[in-house]
């Protein structure tokens, strides 16, 4: 049986003067829906998918990603990260019929795992508590790393999907807690086409997926920084940064900041562009400001965070702003920790339920 695959609500990343991002293999799928349609496809065996080892949350092993790098494993462990133990890791059998299965890079930060990724795990069980809700990461080496030192098991997207299929799932709903539609989303839809054992699969969109989502992520990033409005202060936000198309997303949120009148307002990345000297070089070119905040732009807050931007190395971000003459404030929050995005995600879900009816 050939799968019916639903991309329910999905933009193959349609961003305002933006090239296309997230743009699937013609041995993926043979047909995709445009942002505001919901379109059936079948799909055909992948040829090898890139690896999910990759250094950071939306990359393959040859390209950067978009969330948290693979290396954290090793440079987290000189400091405490949580307990494990608090998280649940949503890898019971007993599915039903419908399952939400809710796909992540992943992170070791036992506690912002449970603040970001379980919050909207959470959210989405809420809200729709007639789904059973599991979880999938796509780094074997994070999977890895938390069953060695913590002894939590979280299913890889192919362990996961193949409990489903044996659980008897028939309506299987994918929801993306990436950033974007990069290398990391490509190989959802990759692993998906290994897996027919269901009658419909739908895919939620990612955070930055559509134009809109820009403004409502600008906004809600503008409110949770409102008390730093002082004439005075830039806030800071710290991408990954990947050699995908998708990195276009960066430019895009620092144009949604200046365009809705957030002036204080900096977008940069950790190894692609904006860069961290763009960033420094334009706030210290207004000549306006006195301190600085910074805060990752991104869903979780794990190694990045911790490290490339509120470390006490020398070549951190908060360190590189120090000697530049500001005084640094770091907040190490993740996207996911914010209510306003974990109803995002819910929503997104909701629009794949709803494509189901239809």
């Amino acid at each position: 049986m050939r799968k019916k695959l639903l991309l329910a609500a999905l933009s193959v990343f349609t961003v305002c003067a933006m090239t296309a991002c997230g743009k699937e293999d013609d041995d993926k799928t043979e047909a995709v829906t445009t942002a505001a349609t919901t379109a059936a496809v079948t799909t055909e065996a992948p040829t090898e998918a890139p690896t999910t080892e990759a250094p950071t949350t939306e990359a393959p092993t040859e390209a950067p990603s978009t969330e948290e790098p693979a290396s954290e494993e090793e440079d987290e462990e000189n400091y405490e990260t949580g307990d494990a133990s608090l998280d649940n890791p949503r890898n019971a059998d007993e599915i039903g019929e419908n399952e939400i299965l809710v796909v992540s890079f992943g992170t070791s930060y036992n506690d912002s795992r449970r603040l970001t990724i379980g919050a909207i795990e959470e959210a989405i069980e809420k809200a729709y508590p007639d789904w059973s809700v599991r979880r999938a990461f796509t780094s074997d080496i994070i999977i890895n790393h938390v069953k060695k030192r913590d002894g939590e098991v979280i299913d890889s997207l192919d362990e996961a999907l193949e409990r489903a299929e044996k659980n008897g799932v028939k309506n299987l709903v994918i929801q993306p807690t990436h950033l974007m539609n990069g290398y990391e989303y490509e190989d959802v839809l990759k692993a998906l086409a290994k897996h027919e054992g269901f009658e419909t699969v739908t895919i939620g969109d990612t955070l930055l997926a559509k134009d809109e989502y820009f403004e409502r992520v600008a906004k809600i990033l503008a409110d949770t920084m409102s008390k730093y409005d002082d004439g005075e202060t830039a806030i800071c936000f710290m991408g990954h940064g990947t050699e995908h198309e998708s990195n276009a997303v960066y430019a895009k949120m620092q144009e949604t900041f200046k365009n809705l009148g957030y002036e204080n307002f900096y977008v940069g990345t950790v190894e692609a562009e904006p860069s961290f000297q763009d960033v420094v070089d334009t706030v210290a070119a207004a000549g306006k400001y006195k301190k600085v905040v910074l805060r990752p732009l991104m869903v979780v807050a794990g190694d990045h965070a911790n490290n490339d931007m509120a470390g006490d190395e020398d070549d951190t971000w908060k360190s590189l702003f120090v000697n530049a003459g500001f005084e640094v404030e770091t907040d190490i929050s993740g996207l996911g920790e914010l209510e306003e995005i974990q109803k995002m995600y819910v929503e997104f879900v909701g629009n794949s339920i709803e494509s189901l009816a239809k």
